[in-house]
């Protein structure tokens, strides 16, 4: 059964006297319990469409085409009729958690809200209902009373998705619902949407730039570009076998661990997508594509058949144009020297660029519970020219650190040394540390300051440091680095104006602008596109390979640390479990956690099962004896009740890991019986 159509639809925009459009002609349907993906750079044309079906788009969009929702076309609703659809009907899930959440309402009162609004229950089942939705989404029902700022950004996304079920919707529009989560929770939340979708009729729209979470969750996918679908098909026959060359760029734009092509060589696309209201004849792709035909240039492009039930909008689907099976071209990436160059780090017998000896941040008891141990005896360095990431689950303590090694939070005890000499805590101090290391944030919308723009923004850092000679061009470079180009003209924009991968570059430029020499990156690629991740990576590369600069990456992102990085270390509940290098700790990995995150990629090592870890992290105000991972361990779970190992799990602490040095290094009890397992297959 049809649970949507969408004809012709278009969204146009009205901005200093011009016509923008933002979403050309598009066409689809999504039947009950279908999941439709749609994939696409930013500025594609996704979020745009998926806020014009429930017309929340700003006033001065223009809307036009048919959107028939269960036979009924809401682009002519009245206001009332679509209040009674929002929510009780059809439900969105927003990019941006922070910005879509209220910060002065606990997260029970707004998964309420709708509830007492279209249910018209009493505020007691109200409550109840949000426990279980706060449950179903691996939240404890505890944390009802919690402020947004109170979780993490995975956190926070997992109750906007709880918001968006809280009235049992027919539809549900996911834009980048996964975006903010790590690894084990967004299997739990893939797994939880596919279950919801199996049982019901309910119909889901996917939006992600992320072509292989895509693949692995729908059952057809829908590829935008330049406002236009340009193929449209079943998700697996897309991944696999692509017909049009931006899918075939997005498919390859995420690594597969293990893939020695991808390893310190991040791939993207060449050039930019064209601006909003670009005109131009032809295929809208065909400066970007490396086989581009002469009447790519000149003819009208639409969708045509490329296979059963599939479409695809380029013209190597023609018979009279066809050259061979499958796509037509293939987007270079970088050459085998230029990727050797990159990856090479020179060798320097420099001291550390950071360290971080024995680090502990504990927040003081509140609401009845104890000291939260949010970092618990952490030992790190990063070299001078390495590029360590940071891994692990939402909740282990990975943003408290970072924001410890920029002096945004004070450590309890331990240090943190900074070229050998230990961080002080003055103004003065913090002032001149800041000048050579820099905070890439997780959220762009909560890094950017609403009222200033762009140029400012970028500009804040260099005038905060007497840095203003010529600062016109250095906010030019800094923002040409970053992937937004041509860079005057974004100088007047406003965080409001970008989209959520432009706020994320604007952010990365900050910090370039100060020219650091040492970047702390907090998810520094998780709302960007395929294009600008590679671009992105590729940067962070370069400067390591041309001026020496360190990073420490903070990501659960598994693909970047094989992309970029020299070593890994994986942390859970306040401590690093296991660090070493990248080969060691991603292809080899000793521990059950590390395991665990591994095999629940969507291309997972080896073709591992899926190892689900149950809820979340434990909080770190109840952090249980002996291995703080044992209770959600499957290695210590499969072992008899009485077995010596299993005690020993639960009764000995760990040591706290050096974190130095190449060499690879485990804390877990259960080590060796795991890489047995990992040798026979188990």
């Amino acid at each position: 059964m049809t649970l949507l159509e969408v004809r012709d639809l278009t969204v146009t925009y009205r901005q200093g006297g011009r016509d923008l459009p933002a979403v050309r002609g598009v066409d689809f349907t999504l039947d009950g319990g279908e999941i439709l993906g749609v994939a696409g750079e930013s500025g594609s044309g996704k979020s745009t469409m998926a806020l014009s079906l429930l017309r929340l788009l700003p006033p001065g969009a223009q809307i036009g085409g048919e959107i028939l929702f269960e036979g009924e076309n809401l682009r002519t609703a009245t206001w009332g009729r679509l209040r009674a659809v929002r929510w009780a009907q059809a439900s969105m899930v927003f990019q941006g958690a922070m910005s879509a959440l209220n910060p002065v309402r606990t997260i029970g009162q707004q998964i309420c809200e709708p509830i007492l609004l279209h249910d018209k229950v009493r505020e007691r089942a109200a409550r109840q209902r949000a426990a279980e939705l706060l449950d179903s989404v691996g939240i404890p029902a505890r944390r009802l009373n919690a402020y947004p700022h109170e979780l993490s950004g995975g956190q926070r996304q997992r109750v906007m998705i709880a918001m968006a079920l809280a009235c049992r919707p027919n539809l549900i529009i996911a834009d980048e619902p996964t975006t903010a989560l790590d690894v084990m929770v967004q299997a739990q939340i893939l797994e939880l949407l596919n279950e919801l979708v199996s049982g019901t009729n309910i119909g889901v729209i996917m939006i992600s730039h992320d072509l292989s979470v895509l693949a692995d969750m729908c059952s057809r996918l829908a590829v935008m570009y330049a406002g236009r679908l340009v193929e449209i098909g079943p998700a697996d026959q897309l991944f696999t076998e692509p017909r049009h060359p931006y899918t075939l760029a997005l498919s390859r734009a995420f690594p597969t661990i293990g893939d020695p092509v991808s390893r310190l060589a991040p791939a993207g696309l060449p050039g930019d997508p064209p601006a909003l209201g670009t005109q131009t004849s032809g295929c809208a792709f065909a400066a970007r594509c490396s086989q581009v035909l002469p009447d790519c240039l000149t003819r009208d492009i639409t969708l045509w058949p490329g296979g059963p039930d599939r479409e695809a909008a380029c013209l190597r689907v023609l018979p009279e144009y066809a050259d061979g099976d499958g796509p037509a071209t293939d987007v270079p990436a970088a050459s085998s020297a230029e990727a050797q160059a990159t990856a090479e780090r020179p060798a320097t017998d420099e001291q550390p660029a950071l360290e971080v000896r024995d680090l502990k941040v504990t927040y003081p008891s509140r609401r009845g519970r104890g000291p939260a141990r949010a970092v618990d005896g952490v030992n790190l360095t990063v070299g001078a020219g390495e590029i360590v990431a940071l891994i692990g689950e939402s909740g282990c303590g990975k943003s408290t650190l970072a924001r410890a090694l920029v002096g945004l939070v004070k450590p309890t005890s331990g240090e943190v040394r900074y070229r050998g000499t230990a961080l002080g805590y003055s103004s003065s101090a913090l002032k001149r540390y800041r000048r050579h290391t820099q905070l890439v944030l997780q959220d762009p919308a909560g890094a950017l300051n609403p009222r200033q723009n762009v140029f400012d923004l970028v500009a804040e850092g260099p005038r905060l440091h007497g840095l203003t000679d010529d600062l016109t061009a250095r906010v030019r470079d800094a923002l040409a680095r970053a992937g937004l180009r041509p860079p005057e003209q974004f100088f007047g924009r406003f965080p409001h104006e970008l989209s959520g991968g432009q706020q994320q570059r604007v952010v990365i430029a900050g910090a370039l602008a100060l020219e650091p020499s040492v970047i702390v990156a907090d998810e520094p690629v998780a709302s960007l596109d395929a294009s600008v991740r590679g671009e992105i990576l590729r940067l962070i590369l370069n400067l390591r390979n041309e001026l020496g600069l360190s990073a420490l990456i903070v990501s659960h992102d598994l693909g970047l640390a094989w992309n970029i990085a020299d070593r890994v270390a994986v942390m859970y509940l306040g401590r690093i479990v296991e660090v070493g290098t990248v080969e060691e700790v991603l292809l080899r990995p000793k521990h059950p956690y590390t395991r665990a995150l591994l095999s629940v990629l969507p291309d997972a090592v080896g073709d591992q099962t899926p190892v689900l870890l149950t809820g979340e992290p434990p909080e770190p105000t109840a952090i249980a004896p002996g291995c703080r991972f044992h209770p959600r361990c499957p290695v210590a779970a499969a072992l008899p009740a009485d077995d010596p190992k299993l005690q020993l799990c639960r009764t000995r602490e760990l040591p706290v890991l050096s974190g130095g040095g190449h060499a690879s290094l485990v804390a877990c009890h259960l080590a060796t019986e795991q890489a047995a397992a990992s040798v026979t297959g188990a």
